[in-house]
């Protein structure tokens, strides 16, 4: 079937490029969102025609050297773009600043104007750095925790994560969360045929030590109810376990009522309705990432009955749990 053709909400992807960049980062973003775009352009019926443009940026729009002295040419300077990758560099910090003191400037009007910002590992420094973070969830690769606290003590520095995303800034702790990573950006802004058809040709036989997907829920942080978001914070690491909202509203001093109330109001969800997406999206993880059971997945999502877990996965993705898998298996 051939889908109308439509204007992509993704029209320019760029990468950060400078001296002492791990090429390996730059290029895993390069090509994912490259390929991305060509399997666009086929899904949309026009071929293997990229349908946003992919681009590696310098600062000064000159070549850079990599960390292993590989000299990297790029396709132009700083420039408005919709997406914006930050890779990971080998570099002390304040010598990267003070050699590309345009790159923070940027990162802020690209914000501003609403495009979507991701780094990985020491690439989060720059968002770090651009004050964007402040105030807002962040992670980064675990050696550079402890620097990353001293320089950034407004910034919400979470290490038991390796994803986390806040107001359209994303971040990854190393390379294969940035693939994840990478993977729901595309989805988000390719749709899901798109995004699952990068992971069939990239991602299949990845090992991860921690459980891939949960994303999407920084925006619904960014309110100034601190219990609720002490709640939000517990949801995401007892979501599998058995509660009664009654108990959590008690025991951070709620009654039931007005918890419900506060909860609807900060997040724009119901409490019921948002562990249920955590439990889904932790299960759309687990079902493209591992080779587990639904059973299996149904119980360590939290649900006994894998019948009423299929039931519910189905409403919040119109994909049973096997159809939804099948489609990270099929032949490209």
């Amino acid at each position: 079937m051939i889908l109308t053709p439509h204007t992509p909400s993704l029209r320019r992807v760029s990468i950060l490029a400078t001296d002492q960049v791990l090429a390996s980062t730059l290029m895993q973003a390069k090509d994912f969102f490259h390929m991305a775009s060509l399997r666009y352009g086929k899904q949309m019926g026009l071929g293997l025609k990229a349908l946003f443009e992919t681009r590696l940026v310098s600062p000064d729009g000159l070549p850079v050297r990599s960390f292993s002295e590989v000299v990297l040419p790029v396709d132009g300077g700083l420039e408005d773009s919709d997406l914006i990758v930050l890779p990971a560099y080998w570099d002390d910090f304040d010598a990267v600043i003070q050699r590309y003191p345009q790159v923070l400037p940027w990162l802020r009007q690209q914000h501003a104007r609403g495009a979507v910002l991701c780094a990985e590992a020491s690439g989060v420094f720059w968002l770090a750095a651009s004050g964007l973070l402040d105030g807002k969830e962040a992670t980064t690769y675990w050696r550079f925790f402890e620097e990353f606290k001293q320089r950034f003590p407004r910034v919400l520095l979470n290490p038991d994560k390796h994803l986390t995303d806040a107001d359209n800034l994303f971040c990854a702790g190393g390379p294969v969360s940035a693939c994840d990573l990478y993977i729901y950006l595309i989805e988000r802004f390719c749709g899901a045929p798109v995004a699952q058809a990068v992971s069939r040709d990239t991602l299949y036989e990845v090992q991860r030590s921690y459980t891939p997907g949960r994303m999407g829920f920084g925006g619904q942080k960014l309110h100034r109810d601190v219990p609720i978001l002490h709640i939000q914070q517990w949801l995401e690491e007892h979501f599998a376990e058995k509660f009664r909202f009654e108990d959590v509203a008690r025991e951070h001093g709620m009654s039931i009522r007005n918890f419900m109330r506060r909860f609807h109001t900060a997040t724009g969800d119901k409490p019921l309705h948002y562990l249920q997406r955590l439990r889904i999206e932790t299960a759309k993880g687990l079902l493209s990432g591992t080779r587990k059971s639904i059973k299996t997945i149904s119980y360590e999502v939290g649900y006994d009955d894998a019948s009423f877990f299929a039931r519910l996965f189905r409403q919040h993705t119109e994909l049973s749990p096997n159809e939804y898998r099948q489609q990270f298996m099929q032949e490209a």
